[in-house]
């Protein structure tokens, strides 16, 4: 199974499941920066099944090469598929990838992407190749938010394996950010590790008090109040 071939099969899938009078609400929500085929969630992941099944004969750059063309497409659809290919294909992306994740998430950026590229696909690449942590280190600190809370978010489903003192100075260094996506990111990462941690998050809370947002306190302290 070529990229080619494979993205021809979504290609078609997706324009037969196209609606056209859904794709206005969509636009609209994501603030009309993409366009629509106008599918919903249950009938998108039905069309691209069969494209997930068979991305696993993909190699690593016959994956990349596919999530490109996915990405060069203008409607939304195509990226959300190609995020749903590299969940279910995580393993086979080395540090050779790298520089292709760092080129999706900076090429048309917008939660939806960022949400599971940050924790599913660069937190996968962190975990298997530890060295990537001084990556982190950069992209925390970066100007694009985007990469930022990628950082952020990498160690969401690490669960007890999370480095709790790494995820502490993520928040020290941006806790000073107006940015929302940077607020809300740093509060969904110690909420999460809230779950494994109460306590510790809970003391972090409160010796930055002054320091966190709102917003970043109500995420952080949602399931320990």
């Amino acid at each position: 199974m070529t990229e080619q071939l494979l993205f021809s099969k979504l290609n078609q899938a997706l324009r037969e499941a196209a609606d056209p009078d859904a794709a206005p609400a969509m636009e609209t929500y994501q603030r009309n920066q993409f366009k629509y085929f106008g599918i919903r969630s249950p009938q998108r992941r039905a069309a691209q099944k069969p494209v997930l099944i068979e991305s696993r004969q993909l190699s690593e750059t016959g994956l990349a090469a596919f999530v490109d063309r996915c990405w060069g497409q203008a409607q939304r659809e195509f990226q959300y598929c190609a995020v749903d290919v590299l969940r279910k294909n995580h393993k086979t992306l080395t540090l050779q990838s790298v520089p292709d994740v760092h080129r999706w998430i900076t090429t048309k950026p917008w939660w939806d992407t960022i949400d599971f590229l940050g924790p599913h696909i660069v937190g996968s690449l962190v975990k298997r190749n530890p060295e990537l942590t001084s990556l982190m280190d950069e992209w925390v600190v970066d100007d694009n938010i985007w990469l930022a809370r990628s950082a952020i978010l990498h160690q969401l489903m690490y669960k007890d394996q999370t480095d709790g003192e790494r995820l502490f100075r993520y928040c020290d260094l941006r806790c000073s950010d107006h940015e929302f996506f940077i607020r809300k990111a740093l509060g969904w990462a110690l909420r999460q590790y809230a779950r494994v941690e109460p306590e510790a998050v809970k003391n972090y809370v409160a010796a930055n008090e002054n320091n966190l947002s709102g917003l970043t306190k109500r995420e952080a302290l949602k399931h320990l109040l």
